[in-house]
């Protein structure tokens, strides 16, 4: 019996997923009648999480040699082998286990980061390095919720999301369960069309000819063109609004979160508070947020972008293997000590779509391992110098205004 068009393929047994809805979102939908889900599977959920139990309620069946034969090529055979042992050997070494050390260090930094920055701007004279400071933590708000996100802070998934809650919701003014679900299907198939939403920016940003699709307004053809110019200062400082003040707000109301709002309320009551406090009017305090939010949004976003954006896609209808998807559409970036505190360890994107719960500090040590893996199996290991990162970033931004050009309006 073939496979049908809600069965996922998880080892060697198919799940039929017809009516269930799975909490992170709509990231199912990528592997249902096709593909196989297991790599993306165990790297999602960690050994002791829930999903392993639900697992058994769902109704399921071996898989068919002919389904298994046909979502598992042969040319695969040998690489995800290797990968299943590899990983194997990783958790009985201890990689996937929580530092508490780690966490009670980057804690701290952020508090300490936030006390500077409210004090600069509370001096006359250095009221703009104290934007600077305010933007730049909270941007590693972001890197850090995003460590929670991914359960790889902390042991407990419950403790995770709720740090995750105040650290997007208190230092981000956002919502950790839209950034769950969104980031979660990034992860799955990274770079690849109509499933990484990453790549459905359309009409505010085309990072890949392929996205351009037919220009959909004249608006469009005059902004796509400029791109690279207005991604830094103007792109990412619309893209942090909107999440802030519709988007974000918005998916809280429509599902009846209880800590998130709280968070985001104790954000803006402090900022009234300490507009109150020192008897600034309504007008400056909107332009020092807004600017705030600006270096924040510009902080994180461009750094982002280093890692995929300038890279090949993958089509809708075509698949690849979990280690191929990190090897060939993501980079890592100079792993050397400022890089790695300036991107929060992102900078070692390739470990971190191989293994999306290990704690991300695990990487510094880890990647002489992930580039000998690579040699083996004859993929490539990317890793640029940050600048050349922001380099072919840019460039590809300006290479697809250019193309975008060229085409009609629809």
């Amino acid at each position: 019996m073939a496979q049908t068009k809600t069965e996922v393929l998880i080892g060697d047994t198919l799940y039929d997923l017809a009516g269930f809805r799975h909490p992170g979102g709509g990231i199912t939908k990528f592997y249902e009648g096709h593909g196989d889900a297991t790599e993306a599977f165990k790297e999602f959920h960690p050994a002791r999480s829930r999903a392993w139990k639900w697992m058994t309620t769902l109704p399921q069946r071996p898989a068919p040699k002919e389904v298994i034969a046909k979502e598992r090529p042969k040319k695969y055979a040998e690489l995800a082998k290797d990968y299943a042992a590899w990983r194997e050997k990783l958790v009985k070494e201890g990689w996937f286990e929580h530092s508490l050390g780690h966490m009670a260090y980057r804690f701290p930094e952020i508090i300490a980061l936030h006390a500077l920055g409210l004090y600069l701007l509370l001096s006359p004279p250095y009221w703009f390095l104290g934007i600077l400071v305010l933007g730049i933590v909270q941007g590693r708000c972001g890197w850090l919720m995003h460590e929670c996100g991914h359960f790889s802070g902390v042991t407990s998934m419950w403790w995770g999301i709720r740090l995750q809650e105040w650290l997007y919701g208190m230092g981000c003014g956002m919502s950790a369960a839209w950034w769950r679900s969104q980031h979660n299907r990034h992860h799955a198939t990274p770079q690849k069309l109509h499933h990484d939403v990453d790549l459905d920016t359309m009409p505010l940003v085309a990072f890949n000819k392929l996205c351009l699709g037919k220009i959909p307004s004249a608006w469009a053809k005059f902004w796509i063109p400029m791109q690279s110019m207005l991604f830094g200062p103007v792109t990412t400082s619309f893209v942090t609004a909107f999440w802030q003040f519709f988007l974000h707000p918005r998916l809280m109301w429509r599902k009846k979160l209880v800590f998130e709002p709280m968070w985001l309320a104790a954000r803006y009551g402090l900022i009234y508070f300490l507009k109150e406090r020192y008897g600034a009017d309504w007008q400056t305090t909107i332009l020092l947020y807004l600017a705030y939010n600006a270096v924040g949004g510009g902080y994180i976003f461009c750094n982002f972008a280093l890692s995929h954006t300038h890279l090949d896609v993958v089509l809708k209808d075509e698949d690849r293997h979990w280690v191929e998807y990190a090897a060939n559409y993501t980079i890592n970036i100079n792993p050397i000590l400022p890089v790695n505190w300036w991107m929060g360890y992102l900078n070692y994107q390739i470990e971190h779509h191989l293994f999306p719960t290990m704690p991300q500090y695990k990487f510094v040590k880890l990647w002489p391992q992930t580039k000998a893996f690579f040699e083996k199996h004859g993929l490539k290991y990317d890793c640029r110098g940050y600048w050349e990162a922001v380099n072919d970033t840019w460039t590809n931004l300006a290479t697809v205004g250019k193309e975008a050009s060229r085409k009609r309006v629809a």
